[in-house]
């Protein structure tokens, strides 16, 4: 079994979706020529030709406005955004039309296709390539939000987006492309949209994380289990819809939640979560749950990993609310 980072994971997902499907199209900026920004899409062209993986103009909300109409009618687009960062010229095709063709068409129509997008800062990508754009596609009904943090993780679950009956927003985090790798089938498999994994099991703490923030997470509870401190590690994969029950179960163990995600911390994610989980288990808390996020300014260049909510952070987050003095 090859050991694959997720780029190579994602190539294969696609490669082996064209394979099976015919309807399948592929299409974004300089992806067809070169294989993408990330080379995520490398060696497509020559083996499916210009008729299924396409190079379009720099115009995201032409991309996505076409690819609507392919879904539409019969075919399965996958497009690539170069960087989450640009997603916001077809903000509107994909809020205002996608997400609610099959709703106002009363079943008749829908659009099944899947947005890529690289997400996520620590690259030195600065502040117009750096950012973390998921709640935006949470907020708005008639989207599946999906975020790997892993590449096996990576390619089921892109498999299952692409044959999935609705439109999915697939970020990728960037900083995760080369960083990691681990044994990746080479066969045709998928993984459950709406299914969070429980990747750490754990009694004093339940940690809530995707993407790179998963890794850290990671680290962090590493280093917490050698002071003692154990956490349950939930990695949520689809944000929306979101496994919450996965989340609650975990949190009427341990008392304690603690959330990390590196977008903004006003109007993030996290406070979403935290939100449910208070609504279902409010007597099961030990203490406040705790929000560790990036900070509500724009991404910043020369302090991107003080921004980030890294290890040592996550850690310390930990520390007190598992000992809150």
């Amino acid at each position: 079994m090859p050991h694959w980072n997720l780029v190579e994971a994602i190539n294969s997902a696609l490669r082996i979706s064209l394979n099976r499907d015919n309807r399948i199209i592929i299409l974004g900026e300089d992806i067809a020529k070169i294989g993408g920004v990330f080379r995520a899409t490398k060696g497509l062209l020559e083996e499916f030709g210009e008729a299924r993986v396409m190079d379009t103009p720099l115009s995201e909300g032409g991309i996505v406005g076409i690819a609507i109409g392919m879904a539409a009618y019969g075919l399965r687009p996958v497009v690539e955004i170069q960087f989450a960062d640009f997603i916001y010229p077809a903000f509107d095709q994909i809020v205002s039309e996608l997400a609610k063709l099959r709703y106002r068409s009363g079943g008749q129509y829908s659009a099944p296709m899947v947005i890529r997008a690289p997400y996520g800062g620590g690259v030195k990508g600065g502040l117009y390539h750096s950012q973390s754009p998921e709640t935006h596609f949470i907020h708005t009904p008639g989207l599946k939000v999906v975020v790997p943090s892993h590449p096996y993780q990576a390619k089921g679950l892109l498999t299952a987006a692409i044959q999935d009956e609705e439109p999915v927003i697939f970020l990728e985090p960037k900083r995760v492309y080369r960083a990691h790798r681990e044994e990746v089938p080479e066969d045709y498999y998928t993984l459950p949209l709406g299914k969070a994994r429980v990747s750490c099991i754990g009694e004093n703490v339940t940690v809530v994380a995707w993407g790179a923030m998963h890794h850290e997470a990671t680290t962090a509870i590493e280093q917490a289990n050698e002071r003692n401190i154990s956490c349950e590690l939930i990695d949520l994969q689809t944000l929306h819809p979101m496994d919450i029950q996965t989340v609650i179960t975990s949190v009427r163990k341990t008392g304690r939640l603690v959330v990390v995600h590196e977008a903004p911390r006003t109007g993030g994610f996290a406070g979403e979560i935290i939100s449910q989980v208070t609504e279902s288990c409010f007597y099961h808390l030990e203490c406040p749950p705790l929000r560790i996020t990036g900070a509500d300014t724009p991404f910043p260049y020369t302090g991107e990993m003080d921004y980030l909510p890294l290890a040592p952070r996550i850690l310390a987050g930990i520390e007190a609310i598992a000992r809150p003095s």
